[in-house]
This record gives structure tokens, C-alpha cells and sequence, in this order.
């Protein structure tokens, strides 16, 4: 196989030519479209604590559902999928963009079927957030163009360390990147053109599931070469600028080594699989980074890449390595500043380690991916709660039977209708999420002069469903004054007790249920009675979703 330029190859030389080459293919494209954004776009704000995602000028909470990889091929198809995500609760579809059906032939594009997508969402009053399938989409190359995937002596393919090539494009090669950054800069332009007015499309994922199979990293004669030279000094100076604060798992690593700030990858973080890990995952950040900063020079929005979670006690290779995974934080942030959020893809029970995982190093929670399944309601309540998440979105959604009766539909009602109240608290220490189960069935928050004791209904034993059929209880909880509270969710049972030792004891003043409407409080029931065993807790029963206004007293 004839051997291509690297563009991450060791030489200043080769660089700079890799970047007069992409240079002259961008022309065409100048000048730089970022310079005509503005505040009304969407773009990531902080606030307190968290990262909000703004839309129209104003915080957005992505109440979200990703399509199947292949119903977004298809203008039919999409036709009789809104019925289905409005009657979940949805503002917003995740869908690909397709590289081989945007590009078919070299240099000669066909919007047509990401532009029915957009006038379909518009004209039903719902969001999208683009996922681009470009040159990787769970880790293979298959969306690739078949001008591209024939043409091996142009595109060259990642390579195993025996010499076989598959089916995934090399990370090594400037072409492939050149090729990809072509077809996504006139992506992003084009949706500038005909939605930057409207914003219907509010965030883009670039590629998808990064990751490399079934060595920890490529073998080609440009990716060796790189092995063997020198830890770039973008990296080594982030590593040393960052030493104290980066992720335990690689500063472990770059321990063994006596924190070398040079040398080659060996050098730096020894001879073992860990280290091609780390080194495929600099050069796909690398990589993405460049894709990312030219597509917001056409369109700036909000740009994440997203991760096929690793399991414990599997060695790289064996998942899909170097993507933008927990223990690659700071790779990815280092190598790749263009993109905003690292985001984790769940097909694994281990939801709160994750997360606890992906919301270090500053990074903002947004969960693109997750199986679709009962848990997902109390999860979702969970993840915006706990971790202030932007949104949250199960995988096929369009697959459900009966879309009003899963649970992500009841929690996304219950977060639609607090989502001003949501917002408005995010980052602010008031407010917090629970999730419960089997064999994390109580927990503890402290909010304000309160201590609030959280219970699965189940411990109570008053419905008569065995443990092991326990479905996931789940809430959010915000104060709202010294004393108030508002409560949503999911088999929650809630005692309080209070740190105020002149008043050390709490009883319940007022509940009540309701609803929100446009941000206002609408009550229903007052639940002073056997709903609260006679003034002894908050209850919200398994099977039910429901919101109450809470208020407390102390007393001697």
C-alpha cells in the first residue's frame, strides 16, 4: 500500500505542508463565518455551577429522543415519526446526517433529505441536534462515501500491527481528513443558510463513537512513525500546566515515568498498551478538533463528541480505544478545544460511576445515547437534578409501540412542565436528583435548615411488589424558599429533619399536588391526609409521576 503524508507525522515540514493543503481545498470557502454570530444563536453559558445550552437568547433543557441509525435516511420514513416523539414529550430528535448521502459523488452535494428533516421538525415545533456520521461511526468507516472507500491509495485505512487493513479510515492521513472537513464545512454552511434564523438545529455531534478496533492503536507507516517520535509539546504542556488537577487514572499513568515533561510516548508513559492507547486517542482528538473548529467557522454551535463506554478488567483494543472516554479526559480536552462536551453513551447499568467520571475536568453532562429502557424515566429526572445535565435522549426512540405509556414520557412531562423553574436553579446549590433502586434504596440530602431522607417506596411494603421486581424510582427536588420545596417524580418516600437545633424537629405544613402551566404552579389535591401518613413523610408511589409543593416547619 502506498503510504500517505501524515498530517500528524513528526516534522515541522510535513505540518506545514499537511496545512497548505488543507488551506488551498478551504479557499473556496472563506471567509470565515463565525464572525457573523450572534447572542441569539445557539451556544453554551455558564451559570453558577453549570453549563446551560441557550436557544433563542434563553436556557433550553434538551428533553430528547436519538433516532435508529437508519430512519433518518428516509423522507418517508421520518414522515410518521413526529406523531410518536411529540406524544413522548420530546423537544428535541437527535438525528444523523449522513455522510454518503450528503456527498455521493466527490465535490457534488444533495441536501435534500437533512433539509425535509429540518422543514419536518420546524413545522411540528421540535428541535434537532445533527450527529454526523463522517469518517468514523462506531468506530467503522461505513458511512463513508464509496468514492472513499474504494479509492485505498487515497484514503488509506487504519492498519493492524500484521499489515491488514479494515474497515476504518486511517486517523493518519491527511486526505481523509481533508476529505471529511470538505463535506462538513458545507454541511455546517448550509444549514447556516437556510436555519440560522430559526434555530432548529441547536447542537452537532461530530462523528460518532470514536474509537479504535482490535488493537489499541493504527499500525500504519505514518502512525508508527508518530509512535516513535516525540510526545508533542501541545500535550506535555497541558500535562505539566494541568498536573495537579487531571484525571486520577492518567496521572497514575504519567507517574511511572517520574512525570517526565519529555520524550516519546514510551518514555513519558512507558512501554504498554495503556500508552497506544493514549496515543490513538491524541491523534483522533487531533482529528475531530480539526473537523469541529472548521465546521463552526462556517456555523458556530455547540459541538460534543460522544463515547462507547469501556467496561472494567478489558484491556484496549478489546473495546473501542481512544475515543473521548473517562480516563481519556484530558487527552481529548487537551487535543481537542473545539469541541465543547465529551459525552458518554450508556449500554451498561453503571449510570451514576459514569457520570460521576464524565462531569470531572469541568466538563457539562449531556447523555446523547442510552439504552431505551423502563429506567430511562427515573434516570433522566437523575441526571438533571443531580448533575444539572443538558438533556438526555434514548436511543431508537421511534421504535416504542405505545409512546405514552413509557417512562422517559412521564418524566419528560414532569421535566417540561419545571423546566423554567429547572433552569432557573441550575448551578445555583438548590436543587438536587435521586435515583433508587434494588440495591441503592435510600439516600440523603441536605437542602438549606433541611436534611432530607430519601426512601424507596418499595421499603415502605404497602404495595405488595416483591423487591426483585422493584421498578427504578427516581425524583428532583428544588428548593424554592427557606422552608418550600418542590418534589417530582417516581417512587419516592421523603422524612426531613433539620440542622436547626433551636427548632430540632420538622413537621409538614402544606402539601400539595399540581401541575405547572407556562411556568406557574397550579394546585391540585391537598395531601395533608393518609398521603402523607398523617404528616409523616412525602410519598410518591411506584408506577405514579406526579409533582408536589412542599412546605416545612421546625418547632421545639
Amino acid at each position: 500500500m502506498e503510504q500517505t503524508t501524515s498530517w500528524f507525522g513528526p516534522g515541522n515540514a510535513m505540518l506545514r505542508a499537511g496545512v497548505f493543503a488543507l488551506l488551498i481545498l478551504l479557499l473556496p470557502f472563506l471567509p470565515c463565518r463565525a464572525q457573523q454570530q450572534s447572542s441569539g444563536l445557539p451556544q453554551l453559558k455558564k451559570q453558577g455551577t453549570a453549563v446551560q445550552l441557550m436557544v433563542k437568547g434563553a436556557p433550553f433543557l434538551v428533553l430528547g429522543g436519538e433516532l435508529g441509525n437508519s430512519s433518518a435516511s428516509s423522507v418517508a420514513y421520518m414522515k410518521d415519526i413526529w406523531g410518536t416523539v411529540k406524544k413522548m414529550q420530546l423537544n428535541t430528535v437527535l438525528t444523523p446526517v449522513y455522510w454518503e448521502l450528503i456527498e455521493p459523488v466527490e465535490n457534488k452535494f444533495d441536501f435534500s433529505v437533512i433539509d425535509s428533516i429540518i422543514y419536518q421538525a420546524r413545522s411540528n415545533d421540535m428541535h434537532l441536534v445533527l450527529l454526523w456520521f463522517g469518517t468514523w461511526k462506531n468506530s467503522m468507516s461505513c458511512y463513508a462515501p464509496g468514492w472513499v472507500k474504494k479509492d485505498v491509495q487515497r484514503f488509506p485505512r487504519a492498519l493492524r500491527s500484521d499489515g491488514s487493513g479494515q474497515e476504518i479510515l486511517s486517523a493518519f492521513s491527511s486526505n481523509n481528513l481533508a476529505a471529511d472537513v470538505k463535506a462538513f464545512r458545507t454541511l455546517m454552511r448550509h444549514i447556516h443558510e437556510i436555519d440560522a434564523r430559526y434555530s432548529t438545529v441547536i447542537m452537532v455531534q461530530v462523528e460518532n463513537e470514536i474509537g479504535m478496533l482490535p488493537e489499541p492503536r493504527e499500525h500504519t507507516p505514518a502512525a508508527d512513525a508518530a509512535y516513535r517520535g516525540q510526545v508533542p509539546p501541545a500535550l506535555m504542556d497541558y500535562l505539566v500546566k494541568h498536573k495537579d488537577s487531571i484525571v486520577h487514572e492518567l496521572k497514575v499513568h504519567w507517574s511511572y515515568s517520574g512525570y517526565r515533561s519529555s520524550g516519546t510516548w514510551e518514555q513519558v508513559f512507558g512501554k504498554s498498551i495503556a500508552t497506544e492507547e493514549l496515543f490513538q486517542a491524541w491523534h483522533y482528538a487531533q482529528y475531530a478538533n480539526i473537523v469541529a473548529r472548521e465546521g463552526k467557522a462556517e456555523y458556530a454551535l455547540p459541538m460534543f463528541v460522544n463515547a462507547a463506554l469501556n467496561h472494567r478488567n478489558v484491556d484496549p483494543g478489546l473495546y473501542p480505544s481512544g475515543g473521548p472516554l473517562p480516563h481519556l479526559l484530558d487527552i481529548w480536552q487537551a487535543g481537542a478545544p473545539a469541541i465543547d462536551i465529551l459525552s458518554p453513551d450508556f449500554y451498561n447499568p453503571r449510570f451514576k460511576y459514569y457520570n460521576d467520571l464524565y462531569t470531572r475536568r469541568n466538563n457539562p453532562l449531556f447523555i446523547p445515547e442510552i439504552r431505551f429502557e423502563p429506567s430511562d424515566g427515573a434516570k433522566a429526572l437523575y441526571a438533571v437534578g443531580h448533575y444539572q445535565a443538558i438533556g438526555f435522549s434514548p436511543f431508537s426512540i421511534e421504535s416504542t409501540q405505545k409512546p405514552e405509556e413509557e417512562t422517559v414520557a412521564k418524566s419528560y412531562d414532569l421535566l417540561r412542565q419545571l423546566s423554567h423553574m429547572i433552569l432557573a436553579n441550575q448551578g445555583t446549590g438548590s436543587m438536587e436528583g435521586v435515583l433508587l433502586d434494588t440495591a441503592f434504596s435510600r439516600t440523603e440530602i441536605t437542602s438549606g435548615n433541611y436534611i432530607l431522607s430519601v426512601s424507596h417506596d418499595g421499603l415502605l411494603g404497602w404495595s405488595g411488589i416483591p423487591r426483585e421486581k422493584w421498578p427504578e424510582a427516581g425524583g428532583i427536588i428544588i428548593r424554592t424558599g427557606e422552608d418550600e420545596f418542590i418534589i417530582a417524580g417516581t417512587g419516592i418516600v421523603i422524612t426531613a429533619a433539620t440542622t436547626d437545633v433551636t427548632a430540632p424537629f420538622v413537621g409538614i405544613l402544606a402539601a400539595e399536588e399540581g401541575v405547572c402551566h407556562d411556568g406557574k404552579w397550579v394546585p391540585g389535591r391537598r395531601l395533608n391526609g393518609d398521603q402523607t401518613h398523617q404528616g409523616r413523610h412525602i410519598r410518591i408511589p411506584m408506577g405514579e409521576w406526579c409533582i408536589q409543593r412542599v412546605k416545612l416547619y421546625r418547632y421545639k
